[in-house]
């Protein structure tokens, strides 16, 4: 309790906790923990919350092996829907129907490795229409791209680009062996030398420890990194990852709660299987936790909007456009 105190005030005093503090943190009573990081939260975030929602704009066949993912070709999966990039009509008319929900941030997402130059500019050309249509923030997930794809973009108007780390570099070909942990980072580099802000996290309950979970985001942090999604692993049956237990609610207050103390000003993003939670998420968001992907996710369901917003409004938090 008392060493929770200590590591607390040192954040609110612009301190940085190390991987080791990070570490004592992680076996600090529960209670303790949760409850100072969500001070840290008030302290430096205040009661904005920033909701997003994504869109799976080009579905399947990706040539990845993501040992969680339902749309690898290397795995067999109830997932079996295919399609490319879809046209700007609809992802314009789903953008349009997300702002009047309420939703402030949109994000694009993309099977496979990469997108094609063709795709980009066929992309970009979308992204100017829901910015001129919308006045929604758009976020882009289309893979390994380089800097003069980024730059496109952003001139498109998308402002920020995820690409999750997943898990520690350490564990990270356990996940994946068809691209690499430095081609991640290399990703997230790029995209801030474009000036698009960056937004990457990663799964728990690969099989990882409490170190790796750390580590990810310590790269994260050093990477620049002001979003950070925190997903939890839902199984799905098919993949490699079938069998692996899902983590508790506690475990999961406890790492965001952990990531508070690590990024103190940044979103700590619940994103995929927070549907797989009781209470959807409401313990983590009293637990250093002030952002959430909503809706609907790539390939399983997510949480309504409207539950959402109810809840946020419960809490006492404020829909924002945070870390911009």
């Amino acid at each position: 309790m008392e060493r929770v105190c200590e590591l607390k005030e040192k954040v609110l005093a612009g301190g940085e906790i190390t991987r080791q503090e990070a570490l004592e943190l992680a076996q600090a009573p529960y209670d303790a923990l949760c409850a100072a990081a969500d001070e840290i939260r008030k302290a430096k975030c205040g009661n904005g919350f920033d909701l997003c929602t994504i869109i799976n704009g080009k579905c399947g066949r990706c040539s990845e092996d993501c040992k969680y993912c339902a749309q690898s070709v290397h795995y067999h999966t109830s997932c079996t829907e295919s399609y490319p990039l879809l046209p700007t009509e609809e992802l314009l008319a789903v953008a349009r129907h997300n702002e009047a929900q309420g939703v402030l941030r949109y994000s694009i997402v993309t099977s496979g490795k990469r997108l094609s130059d063709a795709e980009v500019d066929q992309v970009c050309e979308s992204i100017r229409a829901i910015r001129s249509q919308t006045n929604l923030g758009v976020c882009i997930s289309f893979g390994l791209l380089n800097e003069a794809q980024f730059r496109r973009l952003k001139e498109a108007g998308a402002d920020r680009v995820h690409c999750n780390l997943e898990s520690s570099a350490r564990y990270f070909p356990e996940v994946c062996t068809t691209h690499t942990y430095q081609e991640k980072i290399d990703t997230l580099k790029a995209a801030r030398r474009a000036g698009l802000s960056i937004c990457s996290g990663g799964i728990l309950g690969l099989g990882e420890t409490m170190e790796d979970r750390i580590d990810m985001v310590l790269t994260a942090r050093e990477l620049g990194v002001k979003s950070v999604p925190v997903n939890l692993l839902n199984p799905i049956p098919g993949t490699p990852y079938a069998g692996n237990r899902v983590l508790s609610e506690e475990e999961l207050c406890r790492c965001t709660a952990v990531f508070r103390f690590l990024i103190p000003d940044g979103s700590i993003r619940l994103a995929g299987g927070r549907g797989l939670l009781a209470d959807k998420g409401e313990a983590c968001f009293r637990s250093g936790a002030n952002a959430a992907i909503s809706g609907d996710m790539l390939t399983t369901a997510g949480i309504t909007t409207q539950t959402d917003l109810a809840l946020l409004n419960k809490l006492g938090y404020e829909p924002r456009k945070c870390n911009e």
